[in-house]
């Protein structure tokens, strides 16, 4: 008896580090373990790449459809995870009480959201790897300097969208959620700029999707993938998207 009252005297409380951990570890297993989420962040991404391989809507645009196509459907699996999926996600916990409940643990409001922005990145590298080893296999030929640039690129898109999908599912029902993130998948994923550069959208969208968190991350992604180069204009549109949104986020989230 003295031996466990010694135990539990001397036991400490887990770190707040490891608490993150531990909530990201189960945000990402249940992402993984989502049929919905799982067609939204690697089959609908490998159905788009392949279709941009075997149709000419890429043709004049670089030495290969694979080349140019690539870097764009990166992109849009880091809106898929971050954005849609994690704003529906969100969205439903805040309905039955989850958020409400875990921001009053330990974790805390802090710990909560830091724990959904490590499951997004770590289902972003499941989902890069897949669409890397297909690309490859389509013959893929990436620029590694630009691959390397790819990735902090990739990151700050991801959390540009977590911030967009934070802030709609802290301020909207979930039901309104799950059809304004899915509506906004199909209509930045189509016109935004994010799969086709803005010279393939129609009219006046040519100029507008540039600032559109799609178009900048898609452009960027492109720009480094297919030359090397840093698109400072790209990357600073989506620093303001990130800003912006975590700011309104802040102020705004409801969390019941």
């Amino acid at each position: 008896m003295s031996a466990e009252f010694s135990q539990l005297k001397t036991a400490r409380p887990a770190s707040l580090t490891r608490r993150i951990v531990l909530q990201s570890r189960y945000e990402t297993s249940t992402m993984l373990r989502n049929g919905e989420q799982l067609i939204l962040a690697i089959v609908l991404p490998l159905l788009g790449l392949i279709a941009l391989v075997v149709t000419p809507l890429l043709d004049n645009l670089g030495n290969s459809r694979i080349n140019v196509a690539t870097p764009g459907i990166l992109a849009l699996c880091a809106m898929s995870t971050a954005f849609t999926g994690q704003g529906i996600a969100t969205g439903f916990d805040r309905r039955y009480g989850v958020l409400r409940f875990l921001s009053t643990t330990p974790l805390g409001r802090g710990g909560l959201i830091a724990g959904k922005v490590i499951a997004v990145l770590a289902v972003l590298v499941i989902q890069a790897l897949v669409i890397t080893v297909v690309a490859l296999f389509l013959g893929w030929h990436p620029d590694f300097p630009g691959l390397l640039l790819g990735i902090p690129l990739l990151i700050l898109g991801a959390l540009s969208f977590t911030s967009l999908g934070l802030l709609i599912a802290g301020t909207a029902r979930p039901e309104a959620t799950l059809a304004l993130t899915n509506l906004l998948w199909i209509l930045l994923g189509a016109l935004g700029g994010i799969v086709l550069p803005p010279s393939r959208s129609p009219g006046l969208m040519t100029d507008i999707v540039q600032f559109l968190p799609s178009g900048a991350l898609g452009e960027a992604m492109r720009t480094a993938m297919l030359g090397g180069g840093l698109n400072v204009l790209a990357v600073i549109v989506l620093l303001l998207w990130a800003v912006v949104a975590s700011a309104a986020a802040v102020k705004w989230f409801k969390w019941s």
